[in-house]
């Protein structure tokens, strides 16, 4: 009987060792060293990026545990799982990707208040077939915290396969941009739809932006040695043209959203304004 006691304190062990790695491994991209007018991004520099298949990739995503994405609700019309894959891992589109895994979908769940005419709570989630172990090319990244403020000027990061102009073709080398925060009062003058579930960002000069093709991938700052996700990219007028930043859905207006459907295993979430991490569940 000691024996059996000793072996499922053996395993309880295992299993809360288990947990607590993945509680804590958010937003670490240990190959990062550091789209229109991006460049190609070194493989491994952002680990939770996923691609979004069915006969062919339409959308992106970001890993946020071992067995959820988090993308946008536009990409997705149906809540039937057939036929959709999401690779993890990948750098390239085209050729061979030896870093990769790949899953199927066993669930999406998409914002019930999502408004496709206005774009308002552009954000869905997607249940894996199975959980994808952790590695340096792939990773969850953390999530802006409910309360997070991401200031006017900030330097924000977008990533994706999308075309690289608007109308043109898309990305074969996962694309990198860097884009300063635009706050939602600028970002309304010109758009006159900007809600608090939208965080913006882009040049007002443009030349720099996300585009058709990166829709539901990641925006992420990084703060301290994590990268904390602030949007999913969402919509906006063209690609990279002047005084239109990119819209993304703000992440953080969705803190509890998330927490409700994912109930183990919980996406960990930082308070962006305090630097301060917020575990969830505590």
């Amino acid at each position: 009987m000691a024996g059996l006691k000793a072996l499922w304190v053996a395993v309880l062990l295992l299993v809360v060792h288990e947990v607590s790695s993945q509680l804590n491994v958010c937003g670490r991209a240990p190959l990062n060293t550091r789209i229109v007018g991006g460049v190609d991004a070194a493989p491994g520099t952002w680990p939770w990026q996923a691609s979004l298949h069915t006969s062919g990739p339409f959308c992106g995503g970001s890993l946020i545990n071992n067995l959820w994405v988090l993308t946008a609700a536009h990409c997705f019309t149906t809540t039937d799982t057939t036929g959709f894959t999401v690779f993890l891992g990948r750098q390239d589109q085209a050729g061979s990707n030896p870093n990769e895994q790949s899953r199927t979908i066993s669930r999406i769940v998409c914002h019930p208040d999502y408004s496709g005419s206005t774009n308002d709570n552009d954000i869905c989630l997607l249940e894996l077939s199975s959980a994808v172990p952790f590695t340096d090319y792939i990773a969850p990244v953390c999530l802006a915290a409910d309360g997070s403020t991401f200031n006017s000027g900030i330097i924000n990061w977008v990533t994706g396969w999308g075309t690289t102009s608007f109308g043109g073709s898309a990305a074969n080398i996962l694309q990198e941009v860097d884009l300063p925060i635009v706050g939602n009062r600028e970002c309304n003058c010109s758009y006159g739809q900007i809600t608090n579930n939208m965080i913006c960002a882009g040049l007002s000069a443009g030349g720099k932006d996300s585009c058709q093709g990166d829709s539901g991938g990641p925006l992420v700052g990084k703060q301290g040695v994590q990268w904390v996700q602030s949007g999913v990219v969402s919509f906006g007028r063209g690609c990279a043209s002047p005084n239109f930043p990119g819209v993304y859905a703000r992440v953080s207006e969705y803190q509890a959203w998330i927490n409700g459907i994912i109930t183990t295993n919980q996406p960990e979430h930082w308070n962006w304004t305090a630097g301060r991490h917020l575990k969830y569940p505590e």
